[in-house]
C-alpha cells in the first residue's frame, strides 16, 4: 500500500495517478495538495502524474527514475536497504581532506560501483570526505550534473538508489565521508515539468539560468519545503554527511528568514536527531562572511564556504594568466592576502567587476574556508578543459600541493589531481532535444569570449568524445611523473593529518615573507614552514630554523646559515620542532 502526494495549485481540471496506463483520480486535500492511497502499489510499483488530462509526467518528488528523465517514476522502500554503517560515528569535513569526484569519469565504468573499486586510492591517499557532483536524474546519459530535473532521484545511468547507498556505505566502511552537491539555484531545461504543477518559479528574478526558483514570492512556501524536505532526505535516507550547495549567490530570498538559514537550522535539528554530524558548504563568490557567521551573530550558519580567491591568486601566481578574472589577481600578493585574510576581496575595487568587491572575513576561521588550486568548475569552464597538470610542470604542481595541503584552508582535491592528471575535464552533455544541445554549445562559445579565447577550440558539449576525453586515466599513476606526484601529495597529506595546528584554521598564527621581484615566498603555520622559489633560477631563501621534512627537488640544499637554496619551481616544508 502507498499514499501518493503531489502538489499542484495550477491544476484546473483534475490530478489523476497513472499507473502504467491505468489513470487513477487523485483527490484534492488542502493548499494545493492531492492524494490517493493504492492498496497494490509496493516498491517496484512504476507511476507518473497526469494533469488536466495531459500526458503523464514523473512525480516532482520521484525517488527513482529507472528508465531515465522521461520515463515513469518508480516507488522506493527506502527502509529495505541493508546498511553495514550502524556504527559509523559520523565526520565533520572541516576536520579533513576533501576530495571532489564526478561520477561518470572517475572509473572506466561511469557509475557507484565503478567508484567504489577505487576508494581503497583514496584510503592511501590521506582523504576523509568525498564531495559528488549532483548525482540528481539529468538528460541523457552524460552530464557534470548540474542540469538537474528530477532532484529526489538518483541518476539510473549511475545505478539508482541503492548504488547511491552503496557508495555511501562503502565510504563510511572506510572512514570516509560523503558530501553530496545539491542544485537548489535553478533547474535544467530539458524534462523540467515543475511550472506546470506550481508555482516554482518567478520572473520577479532572473538568473543566468533564466527565471528563478521562487523561495519569496506567492505560492513559495512549498517551493521552499520541496528543496528543504530534498536536502534531508538525502542526509537521512542516503546517509551522507554534508551538502554542497551549488552558487548561493543565484539564490534570491527577500524573507525574513533567509532559505538557507532556514535549511542550515533544520539540518542542525536532524544532526542532533541522528546523533551525527551533518554539514553544509555552500559555494559563493560574494565574499561574504554571513554565510558561516553563527547564527547568534547575524549569520546564516552555514558550515563551510568554497574559496575562489583562494584559488584565482594561486592559479595566476603559478600559470601568470591575467585574463577574464584573473586579470585581479597575479604575482605574490594577492595569495599572501588570500592566505592571511581569507580572500584577496574584502571590499577593495575589482577591475573585472568593475565595482568594490566582498568584505572582511570576520567571524570565520580558516576551516569554513575550503581552499583548492583545482576543482571542477575551474579546470572545466576553460575553453578546453585544461588542468594544471597541462599548464605548468610537476615543480610548480607541488608548490600548489603544499600551499592547498598545509595551509590554514580545508583542503579540497579535485579527481586525478593527486597524481597531476594530463586529461581534460570539459564540459559535456547528452540532451534529447538537438535544438537545446546547439544552444548549449553557442552559449559554451560565447561565454569564453571574455578570455580571449579561440571560440573554435570549445568543444561540442553533446560530442561523445568531449565527454570520453573528461575520463580519468588510471594508467597515468603507473609512471612518472605521476607516480613522483602522487607521493608527494600523499606526503603533504600525512603530514597534515599528524599535526593538529595545521587543522585549526587559524590564519591569525600565520606569517609570510615574500620577494615580488626574485618570486619566493614563505608560509610560517607553526610549527612547520613552507618556502617556495617561483623563479626560473635558483634562489637562496632565508627560512626559520628547523629541519627539512619533505622537499618537492633533490637539488634543495641547506646552508650554513639556515637559509636554502631552491631550484627553480621547487618546494620544502620545515619542521620547526626539530
Amino acid at each position: 500500500m502507498t499514499t501518493f502526494r503531489v502538489w499542484a495549485p495550477r491544476a484546473r481540471r483534475s490530478v489523476e495517478l497513472d499507473l502504467t496506463g491505468r489513470r487513477m483520480a487523485m483527490v484534492p486535500t488542502e493548499r494545493g495538495w492531492y492524494e490517493l492511497t493504492v492498496a497494490d502499489a509496493g516498491p517496484g510499483t512504476e507511476y507518473a502524474i497526469a494533469l488536466d488530462g495531459r500526458e503523464p509526467v514523473p512525480d516532482p518528488r520521484s525517488p527513482w527514475q529507472p528508465r531515465g528523465l522521461h520515463g515513469p517514476s518508480c516507488v522506493v522502500d527506502h527502509a529495505a536497504f541493508s546498511w553495514t554503517d550502524g556504527d559509523w560515528p559520523g565526520h565533520d569535513p572541516r576536520d579533513g581532506v576533501v576530495y571532489e569526484m564526478h561520477i561518470g569519469t572517475f572509473s572506466p565504468s561511469g557509475d557507484f560501483a565503478g567508484a567504489i573499486e577505487r576508494l581503497d586510492h583514496l584510503v592511501e591517499l590521506g582523504v576523509t570526505t568525498v564531495s559528488l557532483l549532483p548525482v540528481a536524474e539529468f538528460p541523457g546519459r552524460r552530464n557534470w550534473g548540474y542540469d538537474g530535473v528530477v532532484l529526489f532521484a538518483p541518476h539510473h545511468g549511475y545505478g539508482g538508489p541503492d548504488g547511491l547507498k552503496a557508495f555511501v556505505d562503502a565510504c563510511h566502511r572506510r572512514g570516509i565521508a560523503v558530501v553530496l552537491d545539491v542544485v537548489y539555484n535553478h533547474l535544467g531545461p530539458e524534462g523540467n515539468h515543475l511550472g506546470w504543477f506550481g508555482p516554482y518559479f518567478t520572473d520577479f528574478y532572473r538568473t543566468p539560468w533564466g527565471d528563478a526558483v521562487n523561495f519569496d514570492r506567492a505560492g513559495s512556501d512549498e517551493v521552499r519545503r520541496f528543496m528543504v524536505d530534498n536536502a534531508l532526505m538525502w542526509l537521512r535516507h542516503y546517509h551522507v554527511d554534508g551538502l554542497r550547495i551549488d552558487a548561493v549567490h543565484a539564490i534570491v530570498d527577500a524573507s525574513a528568514v533567509h532559505i538557507l538559514e532556514q535549511l542550515a537550522v533544520e539540518v542542525d535539528a536532524l544532526a542532533a536527531e541522528l546523533g551525527r554530524p551533518l554539514t553544509l558548504i555552500a559555494e559563493s563568490d560574494l565574499n561574504d562572511p554571513r554565510l558561516c557567521k553563527p547564527r547568534d551573530l547575524g549569520g546564516y550558519g552555514i558550515g563551510a564556504q568554497w574559496s575562489d580567491d583562494f584559488h584565482h591568486a594561486v592559479h595566476a601566481a603559478l600559470t601568470g594568466e591575467r585574463t577574464g578574472y584573473y586579470a585581479d589577481f597575479g604575482g605574490l600578493g594577492p595569495l599572501v592576502t588570500s592566505l592571511t585574510h581569507g580572500w584577496v576581496y574584502a571590499g577593495q575595487y575589482s577591475v573585472t567587476r568593475d565595482r568594490v568587491h566582498g568584505r572582511p572575513a570576520e567571524n570565520i576561521s580558516g576551516r569554513q574556508l575550503l581552499g583548492y588550486a583545482q576543482n571542477h568548475d575551474q579546470v572545466g569552464n576553460r575553453a578546453a578543459g585544461e588542468r594544471l597538470g597541462q599548464l605548468v610542470g610537476p615543480g610548480r604542481q607541488r608548490i600548489a600541493a603544499a600551499l592547498v595541503a598545509l595551509g590554514p584552508f580545508v583542503p579540497m582535491l579535485f579527481q586525478g589531481e593527486e597524481w597531476g592528471s594530463e586529461q581534460p575535464f570539459q564540459y559535456f552533455t547528452s540532451h534529447t532535444d538537438t535544438e537545446l544541445g546547439r544552444a548549449v554549445a553557442q552559449g559554451r562559445r560565447s561565454e569564453f569570449a571574455v578570455f580571449g579565447w579561440d571560440p573554435d577550440a570549445v568543444p561540442d558539449p553533446q560530442d561523445q568524445a568531449t565527454f570520453e576525453r573528461s575520463r580519468l586515466d588510471w594508467g597515468e599513476l603507473e609512471r612518472q611523473p605521476h607516480l613522483a606526484t602522487f607521493a608527494w601529495w600523499r606526503s603533504v597529506l600525512a603530514l597534515r593529518a599528524e599535526t593538529p595546528e595545521l587543522r585549526d584554521g587559524d590564519w591569525h598564527r600565520l606569517r609570510v615573507d615574500h620577494d615580488e621581484a626574485s618570486e619566493w615566498v614563505v608560509v610560517e603555520r607553526s610549527p612547520i614552514a613552507i618556502a617556495a622559489n617561483l623563479a626560473a633560477v635558483t634562489r637562496r631563501v632565508a627560512v626559520p630554523p628547523g629541519r627539512v621534512r619533505l622537499r618537492s627537488d633533490a637539488g634543495i640544499a641547506e646552508r650554513s646559515d639556515g637559509a636554502l637554496d631552491l631550484p627553480a619551481d621547487s618546494v620544502a616544508v620545515i619542521d620547526l620542532r626539530e
